[in-house]
């Protein structure tokens, strides 16, 4: 008999490997309280409808009911530091433009001019005024409304009703987020206590090192999907798991928020054989680990794991200097990878790596896959890196900036666009609709939770339109 007729193997019992908090156990630092945290609450067991990535209705309902009252992040705020300084964010058909005000102020209006409706600012960049190229009507940084060509012409037009329609903008972290629902709750209250994990490594004291925008031929929540969860690593990414415990990572879901812990330096129980601590640091794939720079083998007496985490202190001490020591080894060797919803996924501890996802214009079935790789830094600050548009018919092969992080990245891609044609037979043969594990796949269960509360749909999808598979 196999587990798959094992009555005693219900779906949500873990992995027959050591857990993380039995890998923490062996850890030779303090561990801090944060890690120890586990929420890890049952989120069902159902399938999810196959039309919330295929259907145009869902896409409807999303503009509708999802993207003008969540938190959205925008931008960073090092990408607008000075005043004049705007940046254009596009969420479906609509333009958002944040600005930078005289006064230092970040605000953010509809990216659209008052008198004729043309987007108002085509590209991000430094202005002394926002002016409409059609008509010139113009507006002071602060939206209030400061020219009209051919004044005369236009009674009804008076600088106390012909203001840009403002949005709300806040930051966190060195990020801006945008909220077009005036009734929303503030970002500090949405994100709620999510600060706790990151109290020991400020995302705001980072620099943009990399940033990639990837053009996919698949839904959003397709491509997002691919990176909340650690199971898909064993077919995958094949290459990574004499050092990858790929399902003893640890899930957990808070309110808006979830994350995933991946744990590096102990070998993935799907493996025929057993990787020593050479084996481990042969395969280390983190871009710009010295381990992999290094090419030394793990000194006598030393795991790969122990080893690894100093070495990452030896490369951190010179920007945080003697706080490194603090650090213990999981903060130095684990992939930390949070989602806050719907879109938003920064990883923790002093891994670098944040994505964003979002349909690609108005399409359903096409999408950007956003990359930043955030630096920690020392003394004055370093320009931000300037987007790398990666098009449809590229690869994240073609960003040599992303270093190991490319091959991985490509090797994901490759399921996206079969993942959204699949979609399209998957309902001829299981009605049911996708099937998603009940333990690694919490943190996408979590976002489908949400999903359904934003939308105002439950397990069953709404009425569908006339929708083709190329459509």
């Amino acid at each position: 008999m196999t587990e798959l007729d094992d009555p005693k193997h219900p779906g949500g019992l873990r992995s027959r490997g050591i857990s993380y908090q039995e890998v923490l156990d062996t850890d030779t630092h303090e561990v801090p309280p944060v890690l120890r945290l586990q929420s890890d609450r049952y989120l069902g067991a159902h399938d999810v409808p196959v039309d919330r990535y295929i259907s145009r209705e869902y896409h409807e309902l999303e503009k509708e009911r999802l993207w003008p009252v969540t938190w959205q992040m925008a931008c960073r705020e090092e990408e607008i530091p000075n005043p004049g300084d705007t940046h254009v964010y596009e969420i479906v058909n609509t333009s958002i433009l944040v600005v930078r005000t005289e006064t230092g102020a970040i605000k953010a209006f509809y990216n659209v001019c008052l008198h004729q409706g043309r987007i108002l600012r085509d590209h991000s960049g430094n202005t002394p005024e926002l002016r409409c190229p059609y008509h010139g009507f113009c507006w002071q940084l602060d939206g209030t409304l400061k020219r009209v060509p051919s004044r005369w012409d236009y009674p009804t037009v008076r600088r106390d009703n012909f203001s840009l329609k403002e949005i709300r903008a806040e930051t966190w972290g060195g990020f801006v987020f945008i909220n077009m629902d005036h009734g929303a709750q503030p970002l500090t209250s949405f994100l709620g206590d999510i600060d706790q994990h990151f109290e020991r490594y400020s995302l705001t004291d980072r620099y943009i090192a990399v940033h990639t925008v990837k053009y996919l031929r698949c839904n959003w929540k397709v491509a997002q999907e691919a990176f909340m969860e650690g199971y898909h690593t064993i077919a995958t990414h094949p290459q990574i798991l004499p050092a990858t415990a790929d399902e003893m990572g640890q899930y957990d879901a808070f309110e808006h928020y979830s994350r995933a812990i991946n744990v590096t330096g102990v070998a993935s129980t799907s493996l025929s054989w057993t990787p020593s601590e050479d084996d481990m640091a042969a395969v280390s794939f983190n871009s710009g680990n010295p381990i992999e720079e290094s090419g030394s083998l793990v000194p006598e007496g030393m795991t790969f794991r122990t080893w690894g985490a100093q070495l990452g202190r030896n490369a951190l001490r010179p920007i945080i200097g003697d706080a490194v020591d603090k650090l213990c080894d999981s903060e130095m060797m684990d992939a930390f990878f949070y989602t806050v919803f719907p879109n938003f996924h920064p990883w923790g501890s002093y891994n670098r790596i944040v994505y964003r996802f979002r349909p690609y214009g108005d399409n359903h079935k096409q999408s950007i896959m956003e990359t930043y790789i955030l630096q920690p830094f020392a003394g004055e600050r370093p320009p931000p890196a300037e987007p790398h548009i990666l098009g449809f018919d590229e690869t994240h092969l073609d960003a040599p900036e992303l270093g190991a992080l490319a091959e991985i990245f490509y090797q994901d891609e490759l399921n996206m666009p079969r993942v959204q044609q699949g979609l399209h037979v998957l309902p001829r043969t299981k009605p049911s609709g996708v099937t998603f594990g009940v333990y690694q796949y919490s943190k996408i269960r979590h976002f489908h939770n949400l999903y359904e509360e934003y939308l105002g749909v439950g397990k069953e999808a709404p009425k569908r339109m006339n929708d083709s598979p190329s459509g």
